[in-house]
């Protein structure tokens, strides 16, 4: 076999040789490309799971403390008729009602509580619980409130019990 043959066969050798090695070298790629996509989109998932759970999480304890205040509702409208029984008297026993009562609801507001008792304002179904209806003349507006509803956490935890002009 003369040289340029052999020089030939082996440059045929080594081409054969570059396209098994790229053939390999893109298999190995794509099996990485593949690889990473799988891994990015578990990290997504798991992130957006991590996600759902502490939310879930916030939203159950936020429940769980509404469901205490409202425990609480009988005992601030306790101080409400208390402070309005008492509300001429100067006594040492009336000023310790009210600060008592005000401890109390700044406490709570302080978790997210709020109070609902404005008078003149427009009528809502979803917050007033009309109990009482007087006729007027112009929209529903609140008249008197009989009992304060409340807010926790700008959810309707009660609504205000309320007469209603209009």
């Amino acid at each position: 076999m003369s040289d340029e043959a052999v020089g030939n066969d082996l440059e045929a050798a080594l081409q054969d040789a570059a396209f098994e090695v790229d053939d390999e070298v893109s298999d190995v790629e794509r099996e990485r490309n593949e690889y990473l996509d799988t891994l990015q989109r578990l990290q997504a998932e798991f992130e957006n799971y991590r996600k759902r759970v502490t939310k879930s999480s916030e939203d159950a304890a936020n429940r769980a403390a509404g469901a205490v205040v409202a425990t609480l509702l009988p005992v601030l409208d306790a101080f409400d008729l208390a402070v309005a029984h008492f509300e001429e008297s100067s006594s040492e026993e009336s000023a310790a009602l009210v600060q008592s009562r005000g401890l109390l609801l700044d406490t709570l507001r302080k978790g997210g509580l709020e109070r609902i008792d404005a008078v003149g304002v427009g009528f809502d179904p979803q917050v007033h619980d009309a109990v009482v209806h007087v006729e007027g003349e112009g929209d529903q507006v609140i008249d008197a409130v009989l009992r304060a509803g409340y807010l926790w956490k700008g959810a309707v935890l009660r609504p205000a019990m309320v007469k209603v002009k209009g």
